[in-house]
């Protein structure tokens, strides 16, 4: 028999939506603020000269570094060098540094595992001023690089480069803050929805792009089928891969209450196979980033002899290099398995079922539980990490071997899109559920207070 929450799940429908004014609020705020992001992709940063900058950028021959590998998730904001190019590529960064930080600094170990609340926001408070850092780094990088450049610029010099940091890194600082008030404020998580309209901007321009290609017939048509056969696939197998979980059964005791048995209950531990999520992948472009940028500073600078591989190894850091794909591999592993481990506690877990009378059929409570649920969890990363892996780097193969190079959908793309546009639905849906609950409590207050004397409800004496 169905639970009341599936049945009011399997009520909704658009009626129950044009009810949920709360939703529609929500909703309301979040397009908004990406109508505001999507504006500022089109702001360009003072003293660029435009068509310059687009004509040097879409030159297969120019060393674009860093920008090429940003274009990708600001939704085209690098080509036009819009304010918000950077994106909110810096915070992902500081977000990598701060975690990693909490897993071996104790102080802030101490911050993560005992402060609660404010300890969670004052390392969030650490990770904005690291985003600060790094957004002044990677834009001093590019402006330094920029400026270097004959005829991208109208007036080259000093005044240009403390503009361009100024303006590339308060963008930075308005999309973080702009997307922490999308979480708060409307539906799903503000960081990952903004590099979601990034990336949805740019796909129909990279779609049009392949079918230029097979028109000229610089790849048949039959890989152009091939391509969009195996992406569908690709989606599909994203979807499948992200609802998959473990479900561990839990088994509660029964206990006596007053004359009856109480308790006894069964319930389902999940387990994603997936439980990183789209951050592995993420966090690897991020740092796949910063060789790019120490290169693009000293792209035109006279390299002392001991740096005479820095050139070859900027070379090897492109989409489609052996190089760049063993490297992003191996840190979408370790960070699938590093963001598992900071995400999912075995030994918290196996604590909060003990301390509850919960139990693993088979296993006793306490440390064999716990290293149980680490065992089983491993496993499940495994498979997780080989999955993510493999839907980044098909891509990246393709663009080795197929010829279309930045024609090809990056698999980080896909991967984000889809999983982004899954949570978003999953919220939509909880704060549906959520308005039904609230009227079917209104009801029955309603209803307790219409009742009359005689209909059920014994009327109080008279002294």
């Amino acid at each position: 028999m169905a639970s009341a929450a599936e049945q009011l799940a399997a009520n909704m429908n658009m009626g129950s939506f044009a009810k949920a004014t709360e939703l529609h609020k929500r909703l309301l705020f979040t397009i908004m603020a990406l109508l505001i992001y999507r504006i500022g992709t089109y702001v360009p940063v003072p003293g660029i000269n435009s068509e310059a900058f687009l004509a040097f950028f879409q030159n297969p021959d120019s060393q674009r570094g860093v920008l090429d590998m940003v274009n990708m998730f600001s939704g085209g904001a690098v080509e036009r060098f819009a304010v918000f190019a950077l994106n909110v590529m810096p915070y992902i960064s500081a977000s990598i540094i701060v975690q990693l930080m909490g897993a071996v600094y104790p102080p802030w170990e101490k911050l993560k595992k005992e402060g609660g609340e404010s300890g969670r926001k004052q390392l969030n408070q650490y990770t904005r001023y690291l985003t600060v850092v790094l957004a002044l780094f990677q834009s001093t990088g590019i402006a330094f690089g920029l400026n270097a450049q004959p005829n991208l610029i109208d007036e080259p010099g000093l005044f240009f480069i403390v503009s361009t940091v100024t303006v590339l890194t308060g963008g930075t600082m308005f999309l973080m803050w702009l997307g922490e008030q999308v979480t708060a404020r409307g539906v799903g998580n503000g960081i990952s929805l903004i590099i979601f309209a990034g990336i949805v901007a740019v796909l129909p321009g990279t779609v049009a792009r392949m079918f230029g290609l097979a028109q000229q017939g610089q790849i048949s048509a039959f890989t152009l089928l091939f391509f969009a056969a195996m992406s569908i696939a690709v989606v599909v197998f994203i979807v499948f891969m992200e609802r998959a979980q473990r479900r561990l059964l839990i088994q509660y005791p029964k206990r006596q209450e007053g004359n009856r048995m109480a308790g006894g209950e069964r319930s389902f531990l999940p387990l994603k196979v997936n439980t990183a999520g789209v951050i592995p992948p993420i966090f690897a472009s991020s740092l796949l980033m910063l060789p790019t940028t120490v290169a693009q500073m000293t792209a035109n600078a006279d390299l002392p002899a001991w740096m005479g591989w820095l050139p070859l190894v900027t070379a090897q850091m492109q989409h489609g290099q052996p190089v760049f794909m063993v490297l992003y591999g191996a840190l979408i592993i370790f960070f699938c398995f590093f963001y598992t481990s900071i995400t999912f506690n075995p030994e918290d877990t196996a604590e909060n079922l003990r301390k509850y009378g919960g139990f693993l059929p088979g296993i006793r409570p306490g440390k064999r539980t716990a290293e149980y649920l680490d065992y089983v969890l491993t496993r499940l990363t495994v498979i997780g990490a080989a999955y993510i892996t493999a839907v980044c780097l098909l891509p990246e193969l393709m663009m080795a071997n197929s010829g279309m190079g930045a024609a090809v959908i990056g698999g980080t793309s896909i991967l984000i899109v889809v999983s982004v546009t899954m949570d978003t639905v999953a919220q939509i849906q909880s704060q549906l559920l959520a308005h039904q609950y609230e009227g079917l409590i209104k009801k029955a207050k309603l209803r307790g207070r219409g009742r009359t004397p005689g209909k059920g409800v014994t009327a109080p004496a008279r002294r």
